[in-house]
């Protein structure tokens, strides 16, 4: 990274610098555009930023999910990839690999989380027929659109420190409990299953907390409900509870991962995010049942259950990518370098959600643009922006996304292995100095999604 105006704290030693606990050994040329050729580019895809060619992007920050630049310990990893299509050794290794992390009994590769999802709310579905709710503290908009896909309804129960995009709080990311406990009281015959999302990606990447795994968990025995994970960024979850929550400082990213898990009777995955690689996810559970269920669907949509939908290299890559994931150098460098970003956002006057979460920064676009009212998208008018000053592809996270919330925020999701910071900030100073004459740009005219 690139020299730093302020000393920073890391790793226990005084730097000037954000030291990157890896070497890069390959570099890509990048393409310059103009403004004006942006502003083409734009109109083309009707203003849909997902509709750009990667080639028309200097810096992308619309998701940090499988854009992580793999490890040579991955790329050695794949070379030894066993592609039988039944029984291969990469299975096995993967297999091993998810089981020293979490304790589930049948562990079922997809080819990433929103397949995960699909198959557990179909199976749940043919069990518990006609209108049900899944509580979460938040869910993510994949997780959302699998619920409402079958039927059901997606309830979202985070604190109330979470709506609040400036306060500072350690686990903004939190389930209220007691919401929870009313809702299951109300609606809990209706419910199959309760889930918790870490970290709380929708509301930040804000993370949650250990007391508040172990609580919901116990709202969940009450009620007689199994407790399912969206455990897409675990790691970085793991790593908060380290450096926040008392009496965890000294233990191993390892143990509290294990600790988190030994609550939950399921997850979904996307190893797209925490994983560290470019495709891939699973669904754990331990009931035989919905296990057997799952598998029979998984081998018609997906393939058959030891590969899931992935080549035996993706596994061998994924079993690498959860190893190296839990060491705290990289988890350390990881945080620390998004509070970077978003604390020189915040001193330039950028209104962002606080404190910065795991994955990406947050910018309030409501409080931004104040001049943009809600229903002409004022989130999706600065992501545009963001793009046509500065060729920074970023991600709206409200009105247009969820369609009918009445809120919006711009996700910057840092991708792994990448130093995009100086830009990024340029960029957002010179929308800062012009932002009273932002544009209310025409909406999207094809679906987005954010992941």
């Amino acid at each position: 990274l690139s020299l730093l105006l302020v000393a920073m704290e890391y790793g226990g030693r005084k730097w000037k610098t954000i030291i990157e606990p890896f070497k890069i050994k390959m570099v890509e040329p990048l393409t310059l555009h103009t403004e004006a050729e942006r502003r083409v580019f734009l109109r083309d895809v009707n203003f849909n930023l997902f509709g750009l060619r990667s080639e028309t992007i200097l810096i992308d920050l619309l998701t940090d999910s499988g854009t992580a630049a793999l490890s040579s310990g991955q790329w050695s990893a794949m070379m030894k990839g066993d592609e039988s299509y039944a029984g291969a050794r990469s299975f096995y290794n993967f297999k091993q690999a998810v089981e020293e992390l979490f304790p589930f009994k049948f562990i079922i590769p997809t080819h990433q989380g929103r397949a995960a999802e699909r198959i557990l709310f179909d199976i749940l579905n043919a069990v518990h027929d006609g209108h049900c709710f899944i509580p979460s503290n938040t869910h993510f908009d994949t997780t959302r659109a699998n619920i409402e896909r079958v039927g059901y309804e997606a309830v979202d129960l985070v604190i109330e420190e979470g709506l609040q995009p400036e306060l500072i709080y350690p686990f903004k990311g939190n389930m209220d409990v007691k919401k929870l406990d009313k809702f299951l009281e109300e609606k809990g015959k209706c419910v199959p299953l309760v889930m918790l999302t870490v970290t709380n990606n929708s509301m930040g990447g804000q993370p949650v907390s250990m007391a508040n795994v172990r609580e919901t968990k116990e709202v969940c025995k009450k009620y007689g409900l199994p407790l399912f994970i969206d455990a897409c960024r675990f790691a970085e979850n793991a790593f908060f509870i380290k450096s926040r929550e008392p009496g965890f400082a000294s233990k191993t990213v390892k143990d509290i991962v294990q600790e988190m898990f030994s609550y939950a009777d399921g997850m979904t995955m996307s190893a797209k995010k925490d994983g560290l690689v470019n495709m891939g996810g699973w669904l754990a559970l331990n009931d035989d049942a919905l296990a057997e269920a799952a598998k029979t669907m998984l081998i018609v949509s997906e393939g058959f259950p030891t590969y899931g939908g992935l080549s035996g290299r993706d596994l061998d890559c994924i079993a690498e990518g959860l190893r190296e994931v839990i060491d705290p150098s990289y988890l350390e460098y990881r945080i620390v370098s998004t509070q970077y970003l978003g604390n020189a956002l915040d001193e330039m006057g950028v209104p962002i959600v606080k404190p910065v979460g795991g994955h990406a920064v947050f910018i309030d676009a409501r409080k931004f643009l104040p001049h943009i009212p809600v229903l002409q998208y004022p989130g999706q008018s600065l992501a545009v922006a963001l793009y046509e000053l500065g060729g920074i592809r970023s991600c709206e996270i409200g009105t247009v996304m969820f369609g009918m919330h009445p809120d919006g925020t711009v996700c910057w999701g840092v991708e792994v292995g990448v130093s995009p910071y100086h830009p990024s900030i340029h960029t957002i100073g010179n929308t800062c100095s012009s932002r009273p004459r932002a544009p209310c740009y025409p909406s999207p005219r094809v679906h987005t999604e954010s992941y």
